[in-house]
């Protein structure tokens, strides 16, 4: 399928709006996980353990897709997506992919706050500088950079984070395939 980017409002930095579909697509895949688990973080650092404590490896559980092809096909829907991550973009300029981007951004931004509701982590402005107590939710904060030693952490807020408050996702008829992201169309 191409897409006639000209047709489009032009200026929106396609470099910084790529990677945020890229990463709304990751969150949306694994966001929407029934029975999600924290996942285990790896450090650089080495973990003490009394020997006394016996170590056991995290169970991992099984989990429907379901919702996250849901709202993935939603997506398409209302500002298709797929379309737009699946084209190649080598042979349109930078305005083009900006142009496009608009109109995939304000369809996906129209999606998500139809069936969404979200609410940042952190309430502190990005750049503000924030401690961390003993004891924080480490699936709510990531630390990067030089991690060393226990809590308090003190260091700049680089990003608030997102966490999904609502799901307002319709119901699917019984039999339904979500797999069917966009079904193909045959005008006749």
């Amino acid at each position: 399928m191409n897409v006639n980017f000209a047709a489009m409002p032009t200026s929106l930095d396609a470099a910084h709006l790529g990677l945020a579909l890229l990463a709304l697509l990751f969150l949306l895949l694994f966001l929407f996980k029934k029975g999600r688990q924290p996942t285990p973080t790896v450090t650089d650092k080495p973990v003490e353990v009394e020997e006394s404590m016996p170590i056991q490896a995290p169970r991992l559980k099984e989990s429907s897709p379901d919702a996250a092809l849901q709202l993935l096909a939603l997506l398409q829907q209302e500002a298709r997506f797929i379309d737009f991550i699946q084209e190649d973009l080598g042979d349109y300029s930078d305005a083009d992919i900006g142009a496009a981007a608009r109109v995939v951004h304000e369809g996906c931004s129209r999606a998500l706050r139809e069936h969404l509701s979200m609410a940042p982590i952190r309430l502190e402005e990005e750049g503000a500088r924030v401690t961390l107590q003993e004891g924080f939710n480490a699936s709510e904060v990531r630390l990067t950079g030089n991690v060393l030693g226990k809590p308090p952490f003190t260091g700049t807020l680089v990003h608030r984070g997102w966490r999904a408050t609502e799901f307002r996702l319709p119901k699917l008829v019984e039999g339904h395939e979500v797999r069917v992201l966009a079904p193909a169309e045959v005008e006749l």
